[in-house]
């Protein structure tokens, strides 16, 4: 570029100042490592200089090779990601900086193994974060958004997940135990197309619950109160539903395979189109 540049000189027309120097329209502070780099074919960059600027520089002038210098010094000045699990006590720090009328948004974030036990969460965005192994016993989880999070292997006994998100979820092996699925209010809990293989659902309030087309898989379902439930096109093979009160609950094409049905509250009636 820059023999492209003085090639034809009357192009500058009057871009040169009264010593004869040619003006050129690019920042000084970065060229000076270009300078340097043409003069000895070492890259040396003074603190306080921003190698992007330099980076930048080295593209407009066409300097190939100190592009890919540039490129590998920018890469290793940058810090390493950071992607250790967020512990309850950091967690809690950021509940409490945040004003309770803003939205907490924790999408993707990564929590796993840590005790969140107890805590208020209600509205919180848990979207895609992952969250398996945690404790979540009796949090209050009422409303907030779970979607295709994970929670395989976490323990969520005596939880308030009224009005709860888990589309796409998945909850692998988790416990969740008395839980509350069931919202005064008539908002139901969505848990469609959930990942909910072996999970210990033993006692929960599921009234209205939405578990279209989930994998309930050897799932422990004993006494839980799935009555108006939806369970369209659920896996519910080797199920123990034993004890469930599941009156005008939708079983329309579930797969109920090895499913135990002893010692129910409403008797299964056929016109439910289950197989």
């Amino acid at each position: 570029m820059l023999a492209h540049m003085f090639k034809d000189k009357d192009a500058w027309g009057n871009k040169q100042d009264h010593r004869g120097a040619f003006l050129i329209d690019r920042s000084p502070e970065y060229f000076e490592p270009i300078l340097n780099y043409l003069r000895h074919g070492q890259l040396i960059v003074n603190d306080g200089i921003n190698l992007l600027g330099v980076l930048e520089e080295a593209r407009f002038f066409g300097i190939d090779s100190l592009i890919e210098h540039l490129e590998v010094a920018i890469k290793n000045s940058q810090p390493a990601e950071d992607h250790s699990p967020i512990s309850r006590k950091e967690f809690v720090r950021f509940l409490l900086a945040t004003p309770t009328k803003s939205e907490l948004r924790c999408q993707g974030l990564n929590f796993s193994g840590a005790d969140l036990s107890r805590l208020d969460l209600r509205y919180i965005n848990f979207k895609m974060a992952n969250l398996s192994r945690c404790n979540l016993a009796h949090a209050n989880l009422c409303c907030a958004n779970l979607e295709r999070a994970d929670l395989s292997g976490s323990v969520l006994d005596c939880a308030n997940l009224q009005g709860v998100k888990m589309l796409c979820s998945n909850a692998e092996g988790a416990s969740l135990k008395g839980c509350n699925f069931e919202d005064p209010s008539g908002l139901k809990a969505n848990l469609e197309g959930a990942n909910l293989k072996g999970v210990d659902m033993e006692g929960s309030q599921m009234t209205g619950i939405n578990l279209r087309v989930a994998t309930l898989k050897n799932a422990k379902l004993k006494n839980c109160n799935l009555r108006g439930a939806t369970l369209a096109g659920t896996d519910l093979e080797n199920c123990d539903l034993s004890g469930c009160d599941l009156q005008e609950a939708n079983l329309r094409g579930s797969n109920v395979k090895g499913a135990i049905f002893e010692e129910m509250l409403t008797p299964l009636h056929m016109s439910q189109s289950v197989r």
